[in-house]
């Protein structure tokens, strides 16, 4: 899918996000997906979740959405209540993101 400048959403993400920020967001991604997984897993709406961590549901819906980033104490009450934790880990190798 080419975006209104002819190129690619791929190509334009490479041209105006630093490779850093690239891995920032990809890694940004990749916890909200988790998050939502364990919350439904758990067969949670964003209310209860909200609820057991003492937030309202659009403060949920505004994580899983992207338009909040949560504290780290806020993502750990979240993990928490969802019966998980935080893990710090290497690193692997990649291409790019």
């Amino acid at each position: 899918m080419k975006t209104p400048l002819g190129i690619s959403w791929e190509e334009l993400r490479e041209q105006i996000l630093t490779k850093e920020e690239r891995q920032e967001l990809s890694d940004k991604v990749r916890l909200v997906g988790a998050l939502i997984e364990a919350r439904r897993e758990r067969e949670m709406t964003q209310q209860k979740l909200g609820e057991a961590v003492g937030v309202r549901q659009p403060f949920i819906a505004n994580i899983e959405n992207g338009r909040k980033d949560p504290s780290v104490s806020m993502l750990l009450k979240i993990l928490h209540a969802l019966g998980k934790t935080l893990a710090v880990v290497d690193i692997k190798k990649s291409k790019t993101v």
